[in-house]
């Protein structure tokens, strides 16, 4: 079931990646910041009916789980407001290859600490999802080169290539995976259930979205404009969809961390398609092969859990 999961992670956070970047702009020194309040405006809601949902099921809630989950919480947090900044200045397809191969990361601190071995054809998954994944980074890397130049022509001011572009994506993938292995040992060992930490984190972000709210709309007389901000909205909703499937994914009941994370990792590639569709971003001959590669990882992982 861990498969299935996985998959409808990827599509949401695919998704959520492309309306985020579709919300950003480059010319709004607080459009990272409206992305966070879009975000934890959704995730705040969806909490409160899991909240509402545990307490009439007779379930509860333990307010300790705050403070036992905050360690992936404040990782996940970090990473995702560095990401959210680098969209303003890096082409999609080259931020999210890169940020994402922090599941790579994850994969291996889990193979290390957790001693989860997998078979054969997961291994083969493994492999080919993660090739795939740092594939597509060295794909993209004559791409941004060639935004670069168009920038410093002033032709394309969207995307700049620099220092500080690839600064946010990589530190998103340092904390992301390092959030990753977290979550895998609080969850994979019970010490934190799978609802109660969803809750903690989206409350958390809920709180951290209220102080963007504050800062961007209040103290900085910030106009909300509706129509704008649709596509941010659009992202929150795909955010919390998978960020509710991906709990589970990787959770101490069904969940399998060590494999989860390398293939939920290979979303980027989904997104980079749908930045091909709909920011017109060109897709090359060796796209197409790296995109293969992945989705070639994720069937041999499938084979493997229906052969589990």
């Amino acid at each position: 079931m861990w498969f299935i999961f996985a998959l409808i992670t990827i599509f949401f956070w695919g998704g959520s990646d492309l309306f985020s970047k579709m919300g950003s702009n480059p010319k709004d020194k607080y459009s990272h910041w409206k992305i966070v309040v879009a975000v934890g405006f959704i995730m705040g809601v969806h909490a409160t009916v899991m909240l509402v949902k545990s307490i009439l099921a007779g379930d509860g809630f333990d307010p300790a789980v705050f403070l036992k989950y905050s360690p992936a919480i404040i990782l996940y947090i970090g990473s995702m407001v560095l990401g959210y900044i680098g969209l303003r200045y890096i082409m999609l397809s080259v931020s999210s290859p890169i940020c994402n191969s922090s599941g790579a990361v994850a994969c291996i601190l889990c193979l290390i600490f957790l001693k989860q071995l997998p078979d054969t054809l997961t291994w083969i998954g493994i492999a080919l999802v993660t090739i795939g994944v740092i594939g597509l980074a060295f794909v993209e890397k004559k791409n941004d080169q060639e935004a670069a130049e168009l920038s410093k022509k002033g032709e394309n001011k969207k995307y700049v290539s620099s220092f500080i572009a690839i600064f946010f994506p990589i530190f998103y993938c340092i904390l992301d995976g390092l959030g990753t292995f977290a979550d895998a040992i609080l969850l994979d060992k019970g010490i934190v259930n799978e609802d109660y930490a969803n809750i903690a984190y989206e409350y958390t972000f809920f709180a951290c979205g209220l102080i963007a709210f504050i800062f961007v709309y209040i103290i900085k007389r910030e106009k909300l404009k509706i129509k704008e901000d649709l596509p941010k909205l659009a992202g929150g909703l795909c955010e919390t969809a998978g960020q509710f499937f991906y709990i589970y994914a990787i959770g101490d009941n069904i969940g399998n961390p060590t494999v989860a994370t390398p293939m939920i990792s290979a979303y980027c590639v989904f997104s980079v398609l749908l930045s091909r569709i709909f920011l017109k971003e060109k897709l090359s001959l060796k796209h197409y092969a790296v995109v293969f590669t992945v989705f070639a990882g994720i069937i041999f992982m499938g084979v493997a859990e229906g052969l589990a």
